[in-house]
């Protein structure tokens, strides 16, 4: 089931500035997906058109495969800016008010305030808590009324290494329980630890999207050494599984066929009288990806 799907969706400010341009998406149900890219790539835009918050310049978009619509919209959470609470109140006052103003039963809000690992700080006031604290209430506050999608614009922004770790594992948690979560993030590790889907955006246009194994893809690359390199470029080049060769330095860089393993290269060297000095198997990062494809 598609659960958003955007068709050439573009917005154009002041005639010329093209903050998102031909943008084609769709999300399926239950996927942790992310929008990656550096500030200004269109993440945020994105997000208020398809809430109906901005209004696009051209293009369409679908929720839950209808066209948008108030009911539609009941079924999505989201937090786009800077969590905003009554500061004098506490975690079960602020979100008495949200239940309130979604017309949602306030019985949820216990569960949600341990889901969000408030229960220790509930009688403190908003004011009282940090950056993290604040951001974790927001994310309850999302959550009441069992949206089925949840879309978070930068949920760790400023936090500090603690904070950004503890909204991560509930990121990753409520997923687990079968929510789609859309999130839009510039930091890479972020995207890479938490979502299986991405797409990655630059100036508005859409670099690459798919599931995450999709968009690094390929082998991995495998780095050997030995005493004797010219011997072992000399070996390895008459491998048949050896499928690229590249020489770093003091090592050498290959790919091998797919159901090829570390292990059977190396046995195939120690046969061949090389023990090797160094092995190691380096995946691609999404970094290394995403660098490469916005250069």
């Amino acid at each position: 089931m598609s659960v958003l799907q955007t068709t050439s969706l573009t917005k154009v400010y002041n005639k010329t500035l093209r903050a998102v341009d031909d943008l084609n998406l769709r999300i399926e149900k239950g996927n942790i997906y992310g929008i990656l890219g550096p500030n200004g790539s269109g993440k945020t835009t994105t997000l208020g058109m398809t809430l109906g918050i901005i209004h696009p310049t051209s293009g369409s978009y679908t929720w839950f495969d209808e066209a948008p619509s108030a009911a539609a919209r009941q079924r999505i959470g989201a937090i786009l800016e800077t969590p905003n609470f009554y500061p004098y109140m506490n975690a079960q006052k602020n979100l008495e008010i949200m239940a309130h103003i979604k017309r949602s039963d306030p019985k949820q809000i216990p569960e949600l305030i341990d889901l969000v690992g408030l229960t220790g700080r509930v009688d403190s006031p908003f004011t009282a808590y940090s950056l993290g604290m604040k951001q974790r209430l927001a994310i309850a506050g999302a959550l009441i009324g069992d949206p089925e999608v949840l879309i978070f614009d930068e949920p760790t922004n400023g936090l500090d290494p603690q904070g950004i770790v503890e909204v991560r594992n509930l990121l990753i948690e409520i997923g687990a329980r079968g929510k789609t979560i859309l999130l839009a993030s510039h930091i890479i590790d972020e995207v890479e630890k938490v979502c299986n889907h991405v797409a990655i955006l630059k100036y508005g246009d859409l670099i690459a999207a798919g599931s995450v194994s999709e968009i690094l893809g390929g082998e991995p690359i495998i780095e050997v050494s030995a005493p004797d390199l010219e011997q072992l470029k000399s070996v390895l080049s008459q491998l048949s599984f050896v499928t690229d060769l590249k020489e770093d330095g003091p090592i050498l860089a290959l790919k091998m066929k797919a159901e090829t393993t570390a292990t059977d290269l190396n046995k195939a060297l120690f046969d061949k009288g090389i023990v090797l000095s160094h092995l190691h198997v380096r995946k691609k990062s999404l970094e290394a990806e995403f660098l490469e494809r916005t250069s």
